[in-house]
């Protein structure tokens, strides 16, 4: 990453601007044919580096949040109780690979005894992957970052986050709303953080016949880890034809569900 032209808020502030010379010749239009034809085979074979590294992960929940919140901070600390609680359910804790909300999730399923997983991006600031990963997988595209987090989860758990956050959420609700993705939870943790836009959506996007009533139905509104637990639980079982197990056969994986099998060998 070149970032002699950056200046030092540039440097310091997480996520705020590329200083990379190769995104600036991306964003401005057409080059020439072989130019985009390499452009397009580094794309495909990050897509390729994330398939072959995160496919024996086992079945994922997918943890998003703002990069932001500190350790003391009420989220971080829910965020935490919500990797604990996907890592004793046997499944493996996905997040962005990073600080704040990202670093909790994958903090609390490694306290619990879980897998956790990074998708980290690669920012001007050189985000660094958090202290509690097993597995991290560096990504130079957000494009190709979202389509991994999606790919591998089973369910979203959204904590209150920025615009990257809303980015992801939004996204994944168009997926589920066009029916290019099969319906998966979407749950949305901290109800006074998202009121708001919900009202928003309800007394604008409805109002104005943007998106249909049952448009809101597509995600769930808690404060409870259980509830939030509870839902991605039931999911697994009714929609994708998952059932739990109380003994594991083989101890060198944790996860506890026996589709687990024909999901490593697919």
């Amino acid at each position: 990453m070149n970032n002699e032209n950056c200046s030092e808020k540039e440097l310091t502030e997480w996520g705020k601007a590329t200083c990379s010379n190769e995104e600036r010749l991306f964003l401005e239009g057409p080059k020439t044919r072989r130019f985009e034809f390499f452009r397009a085979l580094r794309i495909f074979f990050e897509c390729i580096s994330g398939f072959r590294r995160l496919h024996f992960i086992g079945p994922c929940i997918t943890v998003f949040g703002s990069a932001r919140f500190r350790e003391d901070h009420r989220y971080y600390q829910l965020a935490r109780e919500v990797g604990s609680n996907i890592a004793k359910l046997g499944l493996t804790v996905i997040t962005g690979g990073g600080p704040g909300i990202m670093e909790a999730a994958n903090r609390g399923a490694k306290e619990a005894g879980g897998y956790s997983v990074g998708c980290n991006i690669v920012l001007p600031s050189e985000q660094k992957p958090n202290p509690y990963l097993d597995l991290w997988v560096d990504f130079r595209y957000f494009f190709v970052r979202k389509f991994m987090l999606t790919k591998y989860s089973f369910a979203f758990i959204v904590m209150p986050g920025g615009y990257g956050t809303l980015d992801e959420v939004f996204e994944t609700l168009t997926l589920i709303q066009t029916k290019k993705i099969k319906h998966f939870p979407v749950v949305l943790m901290g109800k006074d953080y998202w009121e708001p836009l919900l009202s928003f959506l309800s007394k604008s996007l409805v109002a104005n016949k943007t998106i249909s009533d049952s448009d809101l139905d597509l995600f769930y509104l808690t404060d409870s880890v259980d509830e939030a637990i509870e839902v991605v639980t039931q999911s697994m079982i009714q929609r994708f034809g998952f059932k739990w197990q109380s003994k594991v056969a083989d101890k060198s994986r944790p996860w506890k569900w026996s589709m687990v099998e024909h999901y490593f060998n697919s």
